[in-house]
């Protein structure tokens, strides 16, 4: 019998645990979409698992060490402005981490994964570091994921399942069509696109984090000359010429301040012969990919060896900023990956001219960052000037992260359906944790409505997010304290007053200009599309009034006086004059339509056209 009881034992030791769990949606990758999308889809009250296969949250804000906030800085949206603040919080105040140039806002990766921590810790919520997955089977409408995590196996089966990879590496897994590399001229429509399609993906880098020490004896932080080392590759890494985008660097110590942090510390991540790595990494095998991410590492290291001992710069040392034995970060950072072919394809026609086509009005999450490509490192590339391809800020629409085949299947990350140029601004962490935000919100809606991700209102999941003080339309001059924040998103989105658009060096803008005056044939111009019967309003060209707005609402048959008026103008706040004659500006049309008429009640489809009710 003890013999017995000792074999059993040793079985049990030998063999891996298997247990099974349910959950409303699981999402595999913890990176800054993944994490986003699990915070909003817990807070809608879905059950939420995620598998992040580093100790780690943030991906590329984090893991990767890519801490220098990339755009947004005027477009707080949604869970990017409650980071913000409490990077705010814990540093001080915008000044005290407007350290570098590149960025309004940089941080340490460890501070950065300590706040995404507390942010994630809230019902619903459940996280599984140091998780792989090993296999995805979708049987009905459940999916079935099984992961390791070290020796133990787990399996779990959910509703819906969201990759939130770097790289969108679950849509080959689950037969989702994408788009890799550039896509043709023919495919896209896109003027500055090559005529050909090709493979090409941009360079990645493996970041470091340096420290500056001051004055010490000993040589801790000082990197190893690495083997066939040569500094020719690093040798203008100190002098750029100015440009239109590109300002000058004249200096090492300038631009060792591109980056620079907190606390005395460095990113580097510099593309000017720095440490860009161009990686054919989809046509390799993993074994194959992880040698050429450990030549990135070592061209990384080359350039810190140069900082150190042939620019003089041995106060910074590589510091202990990762849990990893080398003090490198824990991936490298992909500028992109798999995108999956959605229900729409964001191209820059959409981005250049909006209001030609109708996807902004079902944004989901917006973005002002220059289209910036990296191909420097790559000889074969074709040449195509990105940075010049002028777009003002834009919206992201709900099709492009949802799969035009595959049902409770969604796109979390730098993997949403947007042509190659395009990625190049949509790739940017502030607007991937809008793309994650906005993927928990799809998520959450099925669950509250226990549909197919497909078959979710687009109007629901817009509110959702409004909720959350995200931004559906980057309207840079009305933030979520403006009194018609809500409103003006939602008349917005509706088609009702526009914006206008301005391509403007490394923030590009969408101004809505709340308190300029709107012209009765404007306001009637923009309605009329959802209440035809304002075909019989005669309209001017003079400023609205509330005497000319009753009589509009007069006219769609809605009760409404002055004193109407009036009383919901109180009741938001506004404390300006206000009689029967007095020309109303945009921000207050904005509230007083959006209260009385409600056009945002209209359902769109994907593309943005009206749903017969």
């Amino acid at each position: 019998m003890r013999r017995t009881l000792v074999m059993i034992f040793l079985l049990g030791t030998m063999l891996p645990i298997f247990g099974q769990h349910q959950v409303d949606v699981l999402i595999i990758g913890g990176g800054a979409g993944g994490t986003s999308a699990g915070i909003q889809a817990a807070r809608m009250g879905a059950k939420v698992r995620i598998l992040e296969k580093t100790t780690w949250l943030g991906g590329m804000l984090t893991s990767a060490g890519v801490s220098a906030i990339d755009g947004n800085h005027q477009l707080p949206s949604g869970i990017w402005g409650e980071f913000r603040e409490k990077l705010y919080a814990h540093y001080g105040g915008p000044k005290a981490v407007a350290t570098g140039w590149v960025s309004h806002t940089l941080f340490e990766p460890s501070v950065g994964n300590k706040i995404l921590k507390e942010m994630t810790s809230i019902p619903n919520l459940d996280i599984v570091f140091n998780a792989v997955y090993q296999k995805i089977i979708k049987r009905e409408d459940i999916w079935e994921v099984t992961y390791t995590q070290g020796r133990k196996t787990e399996s779990i089966e959910a509703s819906i399942l969201i990759d939130a990879t770097e790289t969108g590496e679950l849509l080959p897994l689950v037969d989702a069509e994408y788009r890799l590399g550039m896509d043709s001229k023919s495919e896209t429509g896109e003027q500055e696109a090559p005529d050909e399609a090709n493979n090409v993906v941009q360079d990645l880098t493996y970041v470091a984090i340096l420290e500056d020490v001051g004055v010490v004896k000993h040589r801790k932080g000082l990197v190893k000359k690495p083997r066939n080392y040569s500094s020719e590759p690093y040798a203008c890494a100190c002098k750029r010429e100015d440009g239109e985008m590109f300002g000058a660097v004249s200096g090492c110590e300038q631009m060792l301040n591109y980056g620079k942090l907190p606390n005395s510390k460095y990113m580097i991540n510099w593309p000017n012969c720095g440490n860009d790595f161009f990686v054919n990494w989809p046509e390799l095998s993993a074994s194959e990919r992880m040698e050429q991410f450990k030549k990135a590492k070592d061209f990384t290291q080359g350039f810190i060896y140069y900082i150190q001992n042939e620019l003089g710069f041995k106060n910074l040392r590589l510091a202990e900023e990762f849990p990893t034995k080398d003090g490198y970060p824990m991936i490298p950072y992909h500028r992109e990956g798999r995108r999956v072919k959605g229900k729409t394809f964001l191209v820059v026609d959409h981005l250049e001219r909006p209001y030609d086509f109708g996807l902004y009005k079902t944004g989901v999450t917006v973005g002002d960052y220059p289209i910036d490509h990296h191909h420097d490192k790559n000889p074969e590339a074709p040449e195509i000037d990105f940075i010049n391809i002028k777009v003002p800020s834009y919206s992201i629409p709900m099709g492009s992260l949802v799969p035009r085949q595959v049902d409770n299947f969604l796109v979390a990350d730098k993997n949403i359906s947007v042509s190659n140029i395009v990625n190049g601004t949509t790739r940017l962490q502030p607007v991937v944790l809008g793309i994650g935000q906005a993927a928990g919100a799809i998520a959450g809606q099925a669950v509250l409505k226990q549909s197919k991700t497909s078959k979710v209102s687009i109007r629901e999941v817009q509110r959702a997010l409004l909720e959350q003080n995200a931004y559906l339309i980057p309207f840079m001059d009305v933030t979520p304290s403006d009194i018609g924040f809500g409103a003006i998103q939602r008349i917005g989105v509706s088609g009702v007053l526009k914006g206008y658009g301005v391509p403007y060096k490394w923030a590009n803008q969408t101004w809505f200009y709340p308190e300029r005056l709107v012209s009765e044939y404007e306001l009637k111009t923009g309605l009329e599309p959802l209440y035809p019967k304002l075909d019989k309003l005669q309209a001017s060209g003079a400023p609205v009034s509330s005497k000319f707005l009753i009589g509009m609402l007069q006219l769609l048959e809605r009760e409404a006086s002055f004193d109407t008026l009036k009383t919901i103008c109180s009741s938001v706040g506004y404390r300006g004059a206000f009689s029967e004659s007095t020309p109303l500006d945009r921000r207050m049309i904005s509230i007083l339509v959006d209260q009385l008429l409600n056009p945002f009640q209209f359902e769109v489809d994907y593309q943005g056209k009206l749903l017969e009710k």
